[in-house]
């Protein structure tokens, strides 16, 4: 195994880890010295995993035992959404415990200014910032794509250690570029290590969770696999193994559903690793998605409509379960609705880290431990906004109670749904309706008062008259 930048000596000095340290690292791991009253924190989320993109959800055409095995040894949730049905929002909102568009991210972050739709500003609180006081070492690997640049980098936000991607895609899973520009990063190094994106971001999250175990300090990884984002790149032997399983199905499917597994694979080994050295029984693990399956490339939401982009439900419900040994019953499953920033406050309270400015996530801790814990009362918003043919325009989807308020498009009129009698979304109800003049009123007092955060790193260029 090698660590970043080639070398594992280079990740490991890199991480903060001392000479002895070094020396001792390799295949056999420490035993957990973190204090029982603290838990590790390892934060899974994956890019563009369907709702029916896991055998334990459903899909019959794949296999995902590692993740399977996740999901039945701890609670699974139902009704879980991403806070948007792209990537860059989600992630901020899991960072930040916030409505992206609150945060300077409503729509994608790029490499382009003319392509660029969010900017998240150097005083909003991020999520290390908030553990460190709590006595955490905190680690991203993997895929960050909140900003490309000082001071929007993960250290400068915060994280003790980041080996990762800082872009949003890449356009080759073994050449990690985009746009010829590689954003693959040690700290602030570039780097650039031969090998599969997915191995490499096991590989390193493995060498962490190694380390950082022969220490009294509790550790929060945040491990982002850009799988199974686009392009559909499986490794070879992956792509075989599932053509010869699998009979018949598409070329397109199959290259899929073999990148899903050699990622499921991937966090197989990296929960062995947390076996291994010993931490499993004091570790809570959170997996998720970012958002639905993008339909274009065969991805399977299960039973919901639409995918990737879109406000409907197999746009932004997203498979989520969370594992505590001792702590979260196995086996149990949850119909409470969630979203990713309700993650941000459900790690602190775990952690026992303060929270003193304003979120708009709510922990869901008691429902984790088996607690009874009263669904909220509380209105629920979706934003993108985006270039191309949406003409940066945004678009939205707010939720109350079983009621869905949905416009797919800025170019759509908004349609209410009631999820309960209606799941698929097809039968709209009318716009007279008093939960949609309810919805349509919050929705425009959220859109307000997000319309006061800047999104735009520089500001827009005015032509000359």
């Amino acid at each position: 195994m090698s660590g970043i930048g080639g070398t594992r000596r280079d990740f490991l000095k890199a991480a903060g880890f001392g000479a002895a340290a070094i020396a001792a690292s390799g295949y056999t791991l420490a035993r957990a010295q973190s204090a029982p009253g603290k838990p590790n924190v390892l934060m899974i989320m994956v890019d563009d995993l369907g709702y029916g993109d896991l055998s334990s959800y459903g899909a019959t055409d794949l296999k995902t035992p590692h993740i399977d095995r996740l999901v039945t040894a701890g609670v699974r949730f139902d009704n879980f959404y991403a806070n948007c049905p792209v990537c860059s929002p989600t992630r901020a909102s899991l960072l930040t415990g916030r409505y992206p568009d609150l945060v300077g991210v409503p729509g994608v972050i790029r490499t382009h200014l003319q392509n660029n739709w969010g900017h998240m500003p150097s005083h909003v609180v991020l999520l290390p910032k908030l553990l460190k006081p709590a006595g955490y070492h905190t680690a991203i690997v993997g895929k960050w794509h909140l900003g490309l640049e000082s001071p929007n980098t993960p250290n400068d936000r915060g994280f003790d250690h980041f080996g990762g991607y800082l872009g949003d895609m890449m356009d080759d899973y073994y050449k990690h570029r985009r746009h010829g520009i590689n954003y693959m990063r040690l700290n602030e190094k570039e780097i650039d290590p031969p090998g599969h994106a997915t191995d490499l971001f096991t590989d390193w999250a493995i060498d962490y969770i190694s380390e950082r175990s022969k220490s009294k300090q509790p550790f929060f990884l945040y491990l982002a696999y850009n799988a199974p984002h686009t392009p559909i790149q499986p490794p070879a032997d992956w792509l075989e193994r599932v053509k010869k399983r699998q009979g018949g199905m598409t070329d397109k499917r199959a290259k899929l559903v073999a990148l899903i597994e050699h990622m499921d694979d991937g966090i197989g080994k990296v929960i062995a690793a947390v076996k291994a050295c010993g931490a499993s029984d004091n570790t809570l693990v959170i997996f998720t998605s970012d958002n639905g399956g993008q339909l274009s490339v065969g991805a399977n939401n299960g039973p919901l409509r639409a995918g990737k982009q879109d406000m409907y439900e197999g746009g932004i419900r997203v498979p989520m379960c969370a594992v505590w040994p001792g702590k979260i019953k196995p086996g149990t499953r949850s119909e409470r609705v969630g979203l990713t920033m309700d993650l941000l406050p459900t790690i602190c309270e775990a952690a026992g880290a303060s929270i003193t400015h304003q979120i708009d996530g709510r922990s869901i801790l008691p429902t984790l431990l088996g607690k009874r814990q009263p669904q909220e009362d509380r209105f629920l918003f979706w934003v993108r906004r985006e270039g191309g043919h949406y003409g940066g325009r945004a678009y939205y989807a707010a939720r109350y109670g079983d009621y869905k308020l949905v416009q797919n498009s800025p170019f759509e009129p908004m349609q209410l749904f009631n999820l309960k009698d209606d799941p698929q979304e097809q039968n709209p109800l009318s716009s007279r309706n008093r939960i949609y003049q309810k919805l349509f009123g919050a929705l425009g007092n959220h859109i307000i008062e997000a319309g006061a955060v800047p999104w735009e790193k520089y500001p827009a260029r005015v032509a000359d008259s």
